[in-house]
């Protein structure tokens, strides 16, 4: 009886509604990642698992750089714990919406779409995950983050998380230009 009220569980936990890019828009504004990540940027954010668990929170600091094909993003985070982590992207415009990228720990390409006021990015990482002994392990998960516009100076990134295909959480992130 267990296992099928946990296999239940899961199942209705991958069914849950997720963002696409053909969701109506609920704006004119047009969100591009050169434009906005370009200089300094600063964000704060959690990740929470299922259960909707607070587990970790952190602030970053991003300086972006765009060369007119090539945007670079070099992220400083500072975690709740006083624990610190630098991730540097690369992310190439391969088309008027499109980009891919890479950044240490990526697994393969990161691709992503921009739509309007909208972008979606998904990713496989080995993220840096600390023990509770103070040491750090990786854990392979994947990322799917959906960007939203809210205005010139702020963005908002859901990302849903998972691992082995199943939901294990989700980041929530405050993008804004200083």
């Amino acid at each position: 009886m267990r296992r099928l009220a946990l296999v239940t569980f899961f199942a209705l936990a991958a069914c849950t509604g997720k963002p696409s890019l053909d969701d109506p828009a609920l704006s004119d504004r047009e969100l591009n990642l050169e434009e906005f990540f370009l200089g300094e940027t600063v964000a704060k954010g959690q990740f929470q698992d299922i259960f909707g668990t607070v587990r970790r929170r952190f602030d970053v600091t991003i300086d972006g750089d765009w060369d007119g094909s090539t945007l670079t993003l070099t992220e400083d985070f500072v975690y709740e714990d006083g624990s610190t982590e630098q991730r540097v992207w690369s992310l190439v415009k391969t088309g008027p919406d499109t980009w891919r990228g890479s950044a240490p720990g990526v697994i393969g390409t990161a691709s992503g779409t921009e739509k309007g006021d909208s972008f979606n990015w998904a990713y496989t990482i080995d993220l840096p995950i600390p023990s509770a002994e103070g040491a750090t392990e990786t854990m392979r998960v994947t990322f799917d983050d959906w960007m939203w516009l809210m205005s010139d100076e702020r963005l908002l990134n859901r990302a849903y998380v998972k691992r082995f295909g199943v939901d294990i959480g989700e980041v929530i992130i405050w993008f804004e230009k200083p």
